[in-house]
């Protein structure tokens, strides 16, 4: 059976704790889009990790981890990561790498600079970690799959040919050093070093692993509001982040997948520009930012402080449902103990009228929060284990979020352990 585990929001959601507590019963972990600009923060027996790449599974001995097709490969940080991890004392994970998977290469992280930097004011609030070059070169079909470093003949021509174009835009949109061919090639030839003991057909690899039965775990980077189709486009991430994706970035029937575990904060963050809507600013976003998530609210890639809000409904309900959920994990609820009273966001005000459905755009930018004030419970609630030792204010808080969003809340995290969650039926 396949379980998908992806975000509601804007990312940040808390995906890598319910994939690493999901893990423990899966064999096999997928990553189906994305590359490095955004991390999972992981906090388990080993200590605590910020994961970029590897999916969330390598900590297990059990599992096998598995780069699909979909992701935009960074091979020397996948490999850094790697090595990072099993200097910590991890057991050295299986690794499997899509012949499929595209690589970002050194001139996509350079070409993210430089446009940022050109477009000043007006830039995208990218991670610089090369992701939306790499996918107009995937979708430009001039980019560099794994499979095309075992063709040595092949692969020099089309790093001739594709420097060449590159080079233009570089001299005369950048003014910035041109690209060496014969250097690009050398570094191509070390990648194929690193990647070739992993390479395999994954999408075959897990078709095999569906007909024997086992537990295959998509891990989904980011969240429905950053994805290109249905996100705030165009402050948006290049590849789609949705549980349907998942198909696609694996290889796998999407028939297959039967559980789209959708995560959602029990108030809101977002990294990078874009609207949003319920956001608030100063010493009350301050902080929330100081006591939430486990050591704050900071961008596990860039370190960048996260815009802070309350709990949007209108945005959860939208991403619940573009995803296709069938379980929401409800994560840092144990954060909002310290208030009196919690507002959430149940509706837009667009040009004088309420909606609770989710607008494109254009119209989200002119929205304007429609508040709810519920009690708090002032109270730690972690090490709760059952969900009806939980403080009466703090269930109707739950069950009113539940009722806004219309999806079922299942799993409720109460601290950033492997261990701080509670199951609900």
């Amino acid at each position: 059976m396949i379980k998908a585990v992806v975000g509601a929001n804007w990312g940040d959601e808390g995906k890598g704790k319910i994939t690493d507590m999901l893990a423990q019963e899966a064999d096999i972990i997928v990553r189906f889009q994305g590359g490095a600009n955004a991390g999972h923060t992981i906090v388990n027996d080993y200590g605590k990790f910020a994961l970029h790449t590897l999916p969330s599974g390598v900590f297990y001995d059990h599992t096998t981890s598995v780069i699909g097709n979909g992701v935009a490969l960074n091979i020397p940080v996948f490999f850094k990561e790697y090595n990072e991890v099993v200097d910590r004392g991890v057991p050295a994970p299986k690794i499997l790498i899509s012949d499929r998977a595209q690589i970002v290469m050194p001139y996509h992280i350079l070409f993210d600079q430089y446009e940022e930097e050109r477009l000043a004011g007006k830039s995208f609030g990218s991670t610089k970690s090369g992701i939306a070059p790499f996918y107009s070169d995937k979708y430009a079909k001039i980019g560099f799959q794994v499979s095309e470093l075992f063709d040595e003949e092949t692969l020099r021509e089309k790093v001739v040919r594709v420097c060449e174009t590159k080079n233009v835009v570089l001299e005369h949109l950048y003014h910035k050093p041109l690209l060496n061919p014969d250097e690009l090639m050398a570094e191509l030839m070390e990648y194929k070093k690193m990647v070739e003991p992993y390479v395999c057909d994954v999408s075959l690899y897990l078709w095999n692993a569906i007909k024997d039965g086992k537990e295959i775990l998509l891990e989904g980077q980011l969240g429905s509001l950053k994805d290109p189709d249905h996100g705030i486009y165009p402050m948006v991430t290049s590849s789609s982040t949705l549980a349907a994706y998942g198909a696609i970035g694996a290889g796998v029937p999407p028939y297959e997948i039967k559980k789209i575990i959708t995560v959602c904060k029990a108030y809101s963050s977002a990294v990078g520009a874009g609207a949003f809507v319920s956001e608030i600013f100063g010493e009350e976003a301050d902080e929330l930012r100081r006591r939430g998530g486990d050591g704050g609210e900071y961008g596990a890639t860039t370190g960048r402080p996260r815009r802070m809000g309350w709990f949007d409904c209108v945005a959860s309900k939208y991403g619940c449902r573009i995803q296709g959920t069938t379980d929401v994990a409800f994560t840092v609820l144990d954060v909002l103990g310290y208030l009196d009273e919690i507002p959430v966001c149940v509706g837009y005000e667009i040009n004088g009228e309420i909606t609770t459905d989710f607008p494109t755009t254009t119209l989200l930018e002119k929205a304007k929060p429609v508040l709810k004030t519920l009690p708090g419970w002032k109270s730690d609630i972690r090490g709760i284990k059952n969900y009806e030792e939980l403080p009466e204010n703090c269930r109707k808080y739950i069950e009113f979020v539940e009722e806004q969003i219309g999806f079922p809340i299942t799993m409720i995290s109460n601290g950033p352990g492997r261990n701080d969650i509670i199951y609900r039926s």
